[in-house]
């Protein structure tokens, strides 16, 4: 890893596409290829990423012209020669929305593309927006998610001779069961000789997880934050030890900063957060030197958009829309994701890659007050616990304006006094004295098919006709 203090290579060659191949030790040429390549990017001044950024565009519109009838539609206003001119204002490419890929998702998926970026495989999302959505992503596409995978293993510098702990939902390791690999996988592979991969599915009881986790001792850990919080609460009662535990990696969903302090208080290591998505891929890295997010600008280009449509400077929070430079299968060009984040500075790491200062959500995860206003819940389990120590896991949904059902999993009774004290802190948190209704259960509350959870859903929206469903 470079030091922030050394100067970027004067002239370092740029990021460009490469192809799909489909024997493995050629892959792992490429991948190494590749890896090299980034290693150079990254240091190029932002100028340079945008200028090499809309030059793909550019290739990427041609091809979505040519061979997507949605976008021979879409695209029909803008000068026809794509290929040459990478001057095409954004504003003038329309917005994808989530509605109109589920609804046109034939139309949008292209005729043909390059042999060179290999097959096509459809997959979809976990649907933890309540609208799941389809993909083809090619071959190239998974090359880039191994080579930019790789990459943030290298810029922390991990040590691939330790063993992973994997708790998510299956992905192919084992089904619903405990599954192990030999070693971390194919991103991996490629450079290193690595530690053992073990894996168990996030439908476990989060006490099952501590045992299993205290038995292997791992030199890293890779869940949701949602997940990790359970953990940690554990952690809290001195029933999770884990020595060799070097790090943390969250993936899925959004990570508070208060997890990261609960981490490094409670099992004295850092949490290192991704940015994902199924449709997507990474595009976003967290930094090695500073707390913020790095967008993957060789794969993905990411813009953070005011309510106005306007690009947002460092320090505004808008919405995400995403144009996956590599996808010639299904190109999802401004495509909107409902996540929101926080624009971010140049970083003092000295890499030329955009940041992102902080990752807040989606736009249900946001309260909505009766006047109309829109702010992100400061609710949060250990604040819950301080006043209900027998509470295991919450959820607050806003029903109406000035309603929201408050579901709660309780190891016995509470006190009509830890009750009060609860709405008290629970309206504090939202900003509002809004009407709770309590919902108390006894088993843990269910997890999306991905398995992933929110802690906070406002159901407003599905009511006002833009598409946003529990």
């Amino acid at each position: 890893m470079r030091a922030a203090h050394e100067n970027p290579p004067s002239n370092p060659p740029q990021a460009i596409p490469f192809a799909w191949y489909p024997d493995p030790m050629a892959r792992a040429a490429a991948l190494r290829a590749f890896q090299r390549r980034l290693e150079a990017s990254q240091w190029l001044p932002p100028e340079k990423i945008d200028h090499w950024q809309r030059r793909r565009l550019s290739v990427l519109l041609a091809h979505a012209s040519a061979h997507s009838p949605y976008y021979k539609r879409q695209l029909s206003n803008l000068p026809r020669d794509f290929a040459k001119d990478a001057s095409v204002n954004l504003q003038d490419i329309p917005i994808l929305t989530r509605d109109v890929l589920q609804d046109e998702y034939a139309e949008i998926c292209t005729t043909a593309w390059p042999a060179r970026h290999g097959p096509a495989g459809e997959t979809q999302t976990s649907g933890s927006t309540g609208q799941p959505v389809k993909v083809k992503r090619t071959g190239l596409c998974q090359m880039h998610w191994l080579a930019l995978t790789l990459r943030d293993h290298l810029w922390h510098e991990r040590d691939f001779s330790a063993s992973m702990a994997v708790i998510r939902a299956p992905v192919g390791h084992g089904g619903d069961k405990a599954a192990f690999m030999p070693m971390w996988g194919e991103a991996v592979n490629v450079v290193a000789r690595s530690g053992p991969t073990h894996f168990l599915p996030i439908s476990t009881d989060v006490n099952r997880q501590a045992e299993w986790l205290s038995q292997l001792n791992p030199g890293y850990l890779l869940t949701y934050p949602t997940n990790l919080a359970e953990l940690l609460r554990i952690a809290e009662q001195g029933r999770l030890p884990l020595p060799g535990l070097r790090e943390i990696r969250t993936i899925g969903e959004t990570l508070s900063g208060s997890v990261r302090d609960e981490c490094s208080r409670l099992l004295g290591v850092p949490v290192t957060d991704l940015y994902s998505s199924q449709e997507l891929g990474i595009m976003a890295l967290q930094c090695p030197v500073s707390s913020h997010y790095h967008v993957q600008s060789e794969s993905v280009l990411l813009e953070i958009l005011s309510d106005a449509g306007e690009p947002c400077r460092p320090g505004e929070v808008g919405r995400i829309v995403v144009t996956d430079l590599h996808n010639f299968a299904t190109p999802l060009i401004r495509y909107e994701l409902r996540d929101y984040a926080e624009a971010g500075p140049p970083c003092p790491c000295g890499r030329g890659l955009p940041t992102l200062r902080r990752i807040l959500g989606r736009r249900r995860n946001m309260v909505v007050l009766p006047d109309g206003k829109r702010h992100w819940p400061l609710v949060g389990f250990q604040q819950f616990r301080e006043v209900v120590p027998a509470l295991k896991q919450y959820q607050l949904i806003q029903r109406t304006p000035k309603q929201i059902e408050a579901r709660l999993v309780v190891a016995g009774n509470i006190t009509s006094e830890q009750e009060g004290a609860l709405t008290r802190v629970i309206q504090d948190a939202l900003g509002y004295p809004f009407e709770l209704r309590f919902d108390y259960r006894a088993k843990e509350l269910h997890r999306t098919h991905g398995g992933k959870f929110e802690e906070f859903i406002c159901q407003l929206d599905r009511f006002r006709g833009d598409g946003m469903h529990e």
